[in-house]
């Protein structure tokens, strides 16, 4: 087993911010409900990088920032209608998902 980390964010509605993040390249793997009215929990997957997004209460508070690495922040920039900043590390931008969660993106300078 390959050891890493995986950033869990808070949603309120599973169901729009796997919409979200399937924008920005991720595939829901799986969802998780102890009971059909309960809170979901859900794993959404780009390449080798996952994120878990959970309605539980507790589990991680609004407002987090993850940074993630891609090959291609342009791509990512188009399709979110934002502009690119370049930083002398990277080129980046910066989302909310829908529940205020912050993403920096960015791909490194060579």
């Amino acid at each position: 087993m390959d050891e890493d980390v995986i950033p869990i964010l808070r949603v309120e509605d599973a169901a729009t911010a796997v919409a979200w993040y399937e924008r920005l390249g991720f595939a829901e793997q799986w969802e998780h409900r102890f009971e059909p009215e309960l809170p979901a929990f859900v794993e959404v997957v780009r390449g080798g990088v996952r994120l878990f997004l959970s309605e539980h209460r507790g589990d991680a508070r609004p407002d987090t920032l993850v940074y993630l690495r891609v090959r291609d922040v342009d791509a990512v920039a188009r399709e979110f209608g934002v502009p690119v900043n370049d930083a002398p590390w990277a080129r980046e931008i910066e989302l909310r998902d829908p529940d205020g969660n912050r993403l920096r993106i960015g791909t490194p300078v060579v």
